[in-house]
C-alpha cells in the first residue's frame, strides 16, 4: 500500500519462491489471468484469498484489446516482439496498473480507508495510473509529469479524465525533478501520514510483480523451461528488467536480460565502466526512457550485495552527495546476468524503416531500442535462441516522432480516437516542494469532499 518505505528505501520479499519446471511448461495456453494469479499467490500469503485474486486479474485484463493480453510478434526468423500495449492506455505500463488498482481498491474497502496516490511519470505511468483509478471511491490519485517532455498523447491520457479524483499536475523542470518531489514528499512524515500517501511508480513492489508475469508467459509460449530464450528490454527506471530478473531468481530459464538504453545512458555506461554516474538528461524520441536516475536500481544493488542492507543505505547516500556511485566488485557476477547496449536516434530510426519495409510492422521509438540492443548483443552461441524484444507502447502514441521518420502518423485506435478533442484539465506549478504539497493536499479534500 505505501510503495515507499518510511526510512525511504524500497520493498523486496525476504525469499523468492520457486516456479517448477513443468509448472512453467503448463502455461503455455493457458488464460493470461490464471498464470497472473498463480504467479503472483506465492508474494500474496494470507492476505488475499485465492478467488479474489483470480476474480481480480480477469478484472484487470477484460479491458485488454487482444484475448492474449501480451501476444507475441515474429518479425524476423528468430526475433519476437512481445507486444505490451493492448491495454486501455497503450502502454506496458496497463499490465501492472489496472491490477494494482484493484488490488489497492479491494484492500481500502476491506478496510474502511482512503488514500492519496502521487506518482511521477516520464509518459506512461500517468496515463495508466489515472486510468485505472478514474472513479475508484478509495483514492485519489496527483499525477507529476515534467512539462513539455512527454507526447501529445501521453499527456492527454492524463488531462482528458473529468473524475474529480485523479489530478494531472506539469511540472517545471525534468523526470527526474518530479520523481524527487514525490521522494520528498514520502520523507516529510507528517504530510505523508495526513493523506495517507501511496505510490504506484515502479517502486511499488505489485508493479514489478505483475510485471514478471508475461516474462513467463512468452518463454512458456516459445518453448520453455525446454528452450532457453533470450529478452531484450527498453528501460530507464530499471522497473521492467527488474521483473525479467525476478522471474529468472524464480526459475524462468533465460538468457543474461539485454538492458536497452537510448542516448540517457547511465545504466550503459555502469555496466561498462562500474561506475554510477549521473548525467544531464538528454531528450530523445523515446521520452519514457530519458532518465537518470533509475529508482529501481537501488533493488538491484540489494540482489547484487548478497541482499546487504548496509551496503544498499551507503551506495545511496554516496549517490545522494555525489551523484556518482562505484559497483565495485559487486557487478562482478551482475555482468553476467545484464547485458547492457547504448542505442542512438540514428540508430532508432533506421531501425524502425528497416523493420517496417522488411515485415511491414511499426515499431516506436523505446521498443526500437529494444529490437536493436537484441541484435547488437547477439553472437554465434546465441543465434538459434529466440530473442524477445519488449514492445512497451502502440506507435500512435508517438505519432510526431514517426512521422519524422517514417513520414507516416500512425492514428490511435478506434476506440481512443475522441482524445485528441476532449477538452483538458491541467495544472503548471515550478519544482517547489511546499507548492506542490498544497496542490496535492487540495486534492484530496476536493476528492473526499466530493465523495461525501
Amino acid at each position: 500500500m505505501a510503495g515507499l518505505a518510511r526510512d525511504g528505501g524500497l520493498y523486496m520479499p525476504v525469499s523468492w519462491p520457486c516456479i517448477a519446471p513443468q509448472t512453467i511448461a503448463d502455461f503455455a495456453g493457458r488464460p493470461f489471468a490464471e498464470v497472473a494469479a498463480d504467479l503472483i499467490e506465492p508474494f500474496v500469503g494470507q492476505e488475499l484469498a485465492r478467488k479474489d485474486l483470480i476474480t481480480l486479474t480477469r478484472a484487470a485484463y477484460q479491458r485488454f484489446s487482444h484475448p492474449a493480453v501480451t501476444p507475441l510478434r515474429q518479425i524476423d526468423r528468430s526475433l519476437w516482439v512481445l507486444e505490451l500495449f493492448h491495454g486501455p492506455t497503450l502502454a506496458f505500463k496497463d499490465v501492472a496498473m489496472q491490477l494494482l488498482a484493484r488490488l489497492m481498491d479491494h484492500v481500502l474497502a476491506r478496510r474502511g480507508q482512503r488514500v492519496t496516490i502521487v506518482a511521477a511519470t516520464s509518459g506512461d505511468t500517468g496515463g495508466a495510473a489515472i486510468e485505472a483509478f478514474r472513479g475508484l471511491r478509495h483514492a485519489t490519485v496527483v499525477v507529476l509529469f515534467p512539462q513539455g517532455r512527454i507526447s501529445e498523447v501521453q499527456r492527454r491520457m492524463m488531462t482528458t479524465p473529468a473524475e474529480v479524483n485523479v489530478n494531472a499536475l506539469a511540472i517545471e523542470g525534468t523526470f527526474d525533478d518530479c520523481q524527487a518531489l514525490i521522494k520528498a514528499m514520502f520523507n516529510d512524515l507528517a504530510f505523508r501520514d495526513r493523506l495517507r500517501l501511496a505510490a504506484v511508480n515502479s517502486i511499488n513492489w505489485v508493479r514489478i510483480v505483475a510485471q514478471l508475469t508475461y516474462y513467463f508467459v512468452a518463454a512458456a509460449a516459445l518453448g520453455a523451461p525446454a528452450r532457453r530464450v533470450a529478452f531484450s528490454v527498453p528501460t530507464g527506471n530499471f522497473g521492467d528488467v527488474f521483473a525479467g530478473y525476478s522471474a529468472k531468481a524464480m526459475g524462468l530459464p533465460a538468457e543474461p536480460l539485454v538492458i536497452a538504453t537510448n542516448e540517457n545512458d547511465i545504466l550503459q555506461r555502469a555496466w561498462s565502466t562500474g561506475l554510477y554516474e549521473l548525467g544531464e538528461v538528454v531528450a530523445t524520441s523515446s521520452p519514457s526512457m530519458d532518465i537518470q536516475v533509475s529508482s529501481n536500481f537501488e533493488r538491484f544493488l540489494f540482489e547484487a550485495s548478497g541482499r546487504d542492507p548496509a551496503f544498499v543505505t551507503g551506495k545511496m547516500r554516496s549517490l545522494e552527495q555525489s551523484r556518482s556511485v562505484g559497483l565495485g566488485e559487486a557487478m562482478l557476477p551482475y555482468r553476467e546476468a545484464f547485458i547492457a547496449a547504448r542505442v542512438d536516434e540514428a540508430a532508432v530510426g533506421a531501425c524502425i524503416r528497416r523493420v517496417k519495409a522488411e515485415s511491414g510492422y511499426l515499431l516506436e521509438p523505446h521498443s526500437a531500442c529494444a529490437v536493436v540492443a537484441a541484435r547488437r548483443t547477439q553472437t554465434s552461441k546465441t543465434q538459434h535462441i529466440p530473442q524477445i524484444a519488449l514492445a512497451t507502447a502502440h506507435p500512435a502514441k508517438f505519432p510526431d516522432s514517426l512521422a519524422a521518420i517514417t513520414g507516416e502518423r500512425p492514428a490511435l485506435p478506434d476506440r481512443l480516437r475522441a482524445l485528441m478533442s476532449e477538452p483538458e484539465r491541467i495544472t503548471t506549478l515550478p519544482k517547489d516542494l511546499g507548492a506542490v504539497e498544497g496542490f496535492v493536499a487540495r486534492c484530496a479534500k476536493a476528492a473526499w469532499e466530493s465523495d461525501t
